[in-house]
């Protein structure tokens, strides 16, 4: 089954078919093709009630379209308007507008009255709305005197406007002979009718220029009333007094308003105090979305206003001293508006149909209809056409019943004029739409596909997809009545071409669309929200991915709207920078990226922060002696809650200028109770601290001085010690201003011996704190106490110290010292402690002196440096570390006090016993032969002993660094040189050498030596490089190696063909050990390599096996390379190695492989 468009409603079918509509005559604003004969349609007209400039010459529009071009005329107040007769009048060509020109000549007035246009053809006439023409007006004011306004303070007033009538109405605001603006408020505010309404008056509204201002739009002129003066006597204000109702009056009104229209509410009462206004609908709620409230809510506007919102409106007046009400009635009437207008319709002979004119309306509007601009009462028969009410019914229509109709709706608030023709054709299908259009579209969105047509009668149309020309299933898409197919979801499949064909009984037309879908543009990094200190930078991210064939442009948007035009604010491919960011900067920032098919946004809130502003507003309250309460108002916190506040007090009497800390509290606190010290001159600031930092202190609060009282406290840290043996100092920290509490502050010093019965002696001071009690015994504890004291009394009662007098030297020195030598470095010294009375102080510890006055194994004597080791307290030992061995040493110990040190001890000797010595100083080794060396050594700089002898072991080193047998040789102590004999040719040997006492071995010394080359093989290596040099030799060489390519060439030819070769394998039976040394991955001698560092020796470099290099000829010697050479020499200094026809590859430790010499190795050496 297919889809059929049906009058009035589409008709989806529950089959599957394909997808084809059928459009009947009651389609939607037929739109017919101007190639095509049909009645005069009105396309533009001057409003219907149209105020002009009586300065500009009047144009009132009347354009029109249809087959044949139409003619226009005008009647003017209803009887035909002769433009020809008027040569102020002109009709603009191919038009019915009227061009009248009063600038020349002639009075706006003179052409006022209502003009109706007609747009005429030979298949009907088109009428326009009635014109009204009215010229703006803008009069004067009426001279009038006006008597100054005498009144008392907090009297109500009413400065009356009342402005001159004018087309249109005017704008009414007030303002001075300034031309300032008067300020409004709660209390004073302009009413709907341009009055001024005064609450209540004050002092301060006494002024001589209050001026009434009417701006006239229209003719852009201001017309200004005489100036109103106003005295407010500053006497008593009034009596308060409860709320009354200056507009409007009574307890009830009525107001009536249009459909659509702004309907306004207004209440302003007087009152003192002033009066507030509330709003409230009896039997309803106010419509949220369409309240709006003006003048301080004096005034209820509601917007787009229709019948439900009439009812009663209820205005509510208070103040401290009472209460009113006001109820408006509101009636909302309407205008007549469409439910439904007549629409042109296109019929082919023999076709049905009709034309609907449905309106509403408050009252119901009455209907009445037209034919050509007749009344159809009194036009033409037409047979083929009934009227039923609202509804012209026609039936089998011939070319003749083409007509246009008029239908007139109208109440007394108004009218509505609708043509709509009626046009008799026989047309095939044509389709409107370009062709070939191609369509692109994001996927998953809906895809729209036009197919404007036209026939008559009205064609079915139908959707393909393809070159085969399936047809398309209901299931998947939708066609519209206009033609249009729609794809609610397109997907990557739905790209392709699509065919649309119209058919009627006349004939078929089609048309092709391509459809392209495009991937969505996605951000896929979105700005994130942001917190930034003022003064900062921000960077806001967007990335953005899109189709390739689709070009994204990325705009950035601050709430909303385009960005300030700022240097700061940085735009780079998918960045928004913002730099020295300020309060203002704060706000959404959003990324749009926008292609031609699609846009998408993000968005992000930048939260400008800082510290908070200082608090203000400090005030003192509560003054107490003791107390004061402090209430501050906080700053601004700068997007950024205040976490504390720090409150700081100045003492101006004591330390003017310096701010201490007092106390702290929540951020949530204003106030605080503050604790205070008598006799302080406070003042107080505040801090308020944020999560980014503290804020500038606040202004200084005012100064409060407390009363004086006796101190609360006595100095500290009190102290009693004598600097002389006969006196004692006592010392105190004084007290500061702050806590003296009152004038006057001074200090009683009292103090007595401790084990005695004497009294307290006390003092008096001021302004000190230290006093000195002088003719004293030495060293004798006392009591002491230091009370401060002010004009007003003492502080409490002091705590009681200890002290003691001055210190003297010790008189008694440390007995019975003993000395135990626990090892060579190391002795412990013991004595017995002194009697606490000779100390004559306080004991600080005992003192060793001690020194070396030689070395036993030294026949000179050194110079004395003595030593000193203090140990505290009581101890009477102590250790002596550090010592020299096999040394003589002298130890005396004394006491000592805080005076300085008693008398020394007699002094104890005492002998250190041999240790091992220190490493010889130097071992080298001179005069290297083919089998000897010698060496020379300096004894160990600290023998610590007699030495007995020296050790010396050496053993050789391969090349591989694998160490020979070692050999143990023993030297007397009195040799510094010694020559070894015996010893491998060219070969390393490491040596290692230590002397001894008969305490042991000391620390030992080591040396390596490499013993020299002999000269008779270093020449068999000369002469077989200079046979590998020769010409003949290189040629030959030549000549076997092009010979053994040419074998291998003829071997890989018969193999391929699948013949064996003899020759390769007796080659592989007998290998040449001329050619085997030569590598297997790149066809290059082998090279040494050094197990050490890695470094190749030079390329092709090989020695002989029966030969030896003389290490001063050759810096490619064997000497050179001693560590590094990868193979073995046997005792009489030959190589030992064996030459193999196969190589053979062995791990080592270089980059390169050591491999077994070949006869053309060696011959090629040291080249």
């Amino acid at each position: 089954m297919q889809i059929k468009i049906m009058p009035k409603k589409k008709c989806l079918s529950a089959g599957r078919g394909p997808l084809i509509v059928f459009l009947c005559q009651m389609i939607s604003a037929v739109e017919v093709p101007l190639d095509l004969v049909q009645p005069p349609t009105i396309t533009q007209q001057s409003p219907k009630d149209y105020i002009i400039d009586p300065r500009e010459n009047i144009v009132i529009q009347c354009e029109a379209k249809g087959k044949p071009p139409p003619s226009f005329s005008w009647t003017r107040n209803g009887t035909h308007f002769d433009i020809d007769k008027d040569p102020l009048v002109t009709m603009n060509p191919g038009s019915g507008t009227l061009v009248i020109n009063i600038m020349s000549e002639g009075k706006a007035e003179t052409y006022e009255g209502v003009y109706q246009c007609t747009a005429r053809n030979e298949r009907g006439a088109a009428i326009s709305n009635n014109i009204v023409i009215r010229p703006s007006r803008s009069p004067l004011w009426t001279k009038e005197k006006l008597e100054p306004m005498i009144l008392r303070n907090g009297q109500p007033l009413v400065l009356p406007c009342r402005p001159p009538i004018g087309l249109p109405p005017p704008i009414i605001f007030w303002m001075d002979n300034s031309f300032q603006r008067l300020p409004q408020s709660e209390r004073v505010s302009q009413g709907l009718n341009g009055d001024l309404y005064f609450s209540n008056v004050l002092p301060e509204d006494t002024r001589e220029d209050y001026i009434c201002y009417a701006r006239f739009n229209h003719t852009q002129t201001i017309q200004q009333k005489q100036p109103i003066s106003v005295k407010v006597i500053s006497a008593k204000p009034s009596r308060e007094r409860p709320p009354t109702f200056l507009t409007p009056e009574g307890n009830t009104s009525h107001k009536e308003e249009l459909r659509g229209n702004v309907l306004s509410l207004e209440c302003i009462a007087e009152g003192l105090p002033t009066p507030i206004i509330h709003w409230i609908k009896e039997d309803g709620t106010l419509p949220i979305n369409r309240t709006f409230y003006k003048n301080f809510r004096k005034t209820l506007q509601i917007i787009h206003v229709s019948e439900a919102d009439s009812g009663k409106y209820q205005c509510i007046a208070k103040n401290a001293l009472g209460v009113i009400h006001h109820t408006i009635s509101v009636t909302v009437k309407a205008a007549p508006y469409w439910i439904m207008a007549p629409r042109n319709l296109v019929l082919s002979p023999g076709e049905d149909g009709s034309l609907i004119c449905r309106p509403n309306g408050n009252p119901k509007p009455k209907i009445s209809w037209l034919t050509n601009g007749v009344p159809i009462e009194i036009a033409s028969d037409d047979p083929s056409r009934k009227i039923d009410g609202d509804t012209i019914i026609f039936s089998n229509v011939q070319e003749r019943s083409s007509a246009v109709y008029q239908c007139n709706a109208s109440n007394e608030y108004g009218y509505l004029l609708a043509n709509a023709f009626v046009n008799v054709l026989a047309e095939p299908p044509r389709i409107l739409t370009p062709a070939n259009t191609l369509y692109q579209v994001i996927a998953n969105r809906p895809a729209l596909l036009d197919c404007a047509f036209f026939g008559s009668p009205l064609p079915t149309v139908e959707w393909f997809k393809g070159a085969k020309g399936s047809a398309l299933r209901e299931d998947i898409y939708v066609l519209h009545e206009n033609g249009t197919l729609e794809i609610p979801v397109a997907q990557k499949d739905s790209t392709g071409t699509y065919t649309c064909v119209a058919r009627n009984k006349l004939g078929v037309a089609k048309n092709e669309a391509r459809l392209e879908i495009k991937d969505p543009t996605r951000i896929i990094k979105q700005p994130e929200y942001a917190v930034v200190q003022r003064g900062g930078t921000v960077s806001f991210e967007c990335k953005v991915k899109h189709d390739h064939t689709l070009i994204p442009t990325i705009m950035w948007l601050k709430d909303n709207r385009e960005l300030p035009d700022d240097r700061r604010f940085t735009v780079d491919k998918d960045h928004l920078e913002v730099a020295d960011v300020g309060d203002d900067d704060g706000g959404t920032y959003t990324c749009v990226a926008n292609t031609t098919l699609d846009n998408v946004s993000a968005s992000a809130v930048l939260s400008v922060v800082d510290v908070p502003n200082p608090p203000f507003d400090l005030e003192l309250t509560n003054h107490l002696n003791k107390s004061v309460q402090l209430s501050w108002t906080p700053g601004d916190d700068n997007n950024s809650p205040i976490t504390k506040f720090i409150i700081e007090y100045e003492d101006s009497m004591h330390e003017a200028g310096l701010w201490h800390h007092q106390t702290e509290v929540s951020g949530i606190q204003t106030t605080a109770q503050l604790k205070l010290s008598p006799y302080v001159n406070y003042s107080f600031r505040v801090v308020a601290v944020n999560g980014i930092g503290r804020s500038m202190p606040s202004e200084v609060s005012e100064h409060y001085l407390t009363k004086a009282a006796e101190p609360d406290k006595n100095p500290t840290t009190v102290e009693g010690l004598g600097s002389e043996p006969d006196n004692l100092v006592i010392t105190w920290k004084p007290l500061n201003g702050f806590e003296s509490n009152g004038p006057g502050l001074q200090y009683k010093v009292s103090w007595r011996q401790k084990d005695g019965d004497d009294e307290w002696t006390s003092v008096v001071v001021a302004n000190v704190s230290k006093y000195i009690v002088s003719g004293t015994p030495t060293f004798v504890p006392y009591l002491i106490k230091v009370q401060a004291l002010n004009d007003v009394g003492f502080a409490p009662e002091p705590a009681v110290v200890m002290g003691h007098s001055g210190e003297d030297l010790p008189m008694v020195a440390p007995g019975n010292v003993r000395v135990n030598v626990v090892n060579s470095t190391l002795a412990e010294v013991h004595w017995d402690p002194v009697p606490l009375k000779s100390i004559r102080g306080h004991l600080q510890g005992y003192r060793i002196y001690y020194w070396k006055a030689q070395s036993l194994s030294e026949r000179s004597k050194r110079h004395i440096e003595k030593k000193i080791l203090t140990f505290q307290g009581s101890k009477t030992h102590g250790m002596l570390p550090g010592l020299e061995p096999f040394s003589h040493y002298t130890v005396n110990v004394r006491v000592v006090n805080g005076k300085g040190e008693g008398p020394a001890s007699p002094d104890r000797v005492f002998n250190t016993p041999e240790g091992v010595p220190s490493a010889p100083s130097s071992l080298k080794v001179v005069n290297p032969t083919l089998d000897s060396l010698t060496l020379e050594w300096d004894p160990p700089s600290h023998p610590n002993g007699i030495l007995t002898e020296y050790t010396l072991k050496y053993q050789p080193i391969n090349s591989t660094h694998e160490l020979g047998p070692l050999v143990d040789l023993k030297i007397p102590a009195n040799k510094t040189r010694w020559i070894l004999k015996n010893l491998n040719f060219s070969t390393r040997y490491k040596f290692y050498f230590y002397a001894q006492t008969s305490a042991g071995s000391g620390s030992q010394i080591t040396e390596e030596a490499v013993t020299t080359v002999d000269e008779g093989k270093m020449a068999m290596a000369s002469r077989q490089v200079d046979i590998a040099t020769q010409g003949w030799f290189i040629g030959l060489m030549c000549a076997v190696a092009l010979l053994i390519l040419i074998l291998l060439i003829v071997c890989f030819i018969r193999r391929n063909k699948g013949g064996k070769y003899p020759v390769k394998e007796k080659e592989d039976a007998h290998a040449d050990p001329e050619i085997q040394p030569m590598k297997e991955d790149d066809g290059t001698f082998g090279e040494y390599s050094d197990a050490e560092d890695h470094k190749p020796l030079k390329k092709g470099s090989r020695t002989p096996s029966d030969r030896t290099v003389k290490k001063e000829d050759s810096d490619d010697s064997l000497v050179d390379y001693g560590e590094g050479v990868n193979g073995q020499f046997n005792e009489d200094g030959s190589f030992i190695g064996q030459y193999s026809g196969k190589k053979e590859k062995e791990p080592a430790e270089g980059n390169e492989s050591s491999e077994a010499p070949s006869p053309v190795n060696a011959m090629n050496s040291f080249v």
